[in-house]
């Protein structure tokens, strides 16, 4: 069992941190700092360069946490949250990924609730260190403040869409 959740512990995290990376930097093709800034805003969320590095730097931190296995609880609520925001960006396009909706962020944050509910295994720090194991307790409240966290993001950052221009009267 804990080989299965090193393994999930290391794609997710990774896959994770990654995007983070992306969102900040030109490497795994990230188009840069500027790109990350232009995707929130084209999202229609305020902020700008600190909106990027916010979410960008969370993601980075997040990952790599749950990669290794440390902090796990603290670690699996931030991936939660920062894809908890990437599901209500991509909700109007239905669940499937390949018509750009929201099912792959669905899926890293029922891994990283999982993984909350699990703990991060035998082979983590968070073991190395005598953190573990975590009280099963510990999952409904990283769901919990991870999902809320990331609505909280949405509804503070996010614009809302410019209404359409009412007629004048007597037009129609």
């Amino acid at each position: 069992m804990d080989t299965g959740i090193l393994i999930l512990r290391l794609l997710v995290g990774l896959l994770v941190a990654a995007h983070g990376v992306q969102k900040v930097s030109r490497h795994l093709g990230g188009r840069g700092l500027e790109g990350g800034t232009e995707e929130f805003r084209a999202d229609g969320f305020r902020g700008g360069v600190l909106t990027a590095l916010a979410a960008g730097g969370g993601q980075i931190g997040s990952g790599l946490l749950l990669a290794v296995g440390f902090l796990t609880p603290l670690a699996a609520t931030g991936a939660i949250g920062v894809m908890t925001v990437a599901l209500t960006v991509k909700w109007h396009n239905g669940l499937w990924v390949q018509n750009d909706g929201y099912e792959y962020p669905l899926v890293l944050i029922v891994t990283a609730a999982a993984l909350a509910a699990t703990g991060p295994g035998a082979w983590s720090l968070d073991a190395v260190l005598g953190l573990t194991p975590y009280p099963l307790w510990w999952a409904a409240l990283v769901l919990a403040a991870g999902v809320g966290s990331g609505l909280l993001t949405r509804l503070v950052l996010h614009r809302p869409a410019p209404s359409a221009p009412t007629p004048a009267h007597g037009e129609r």
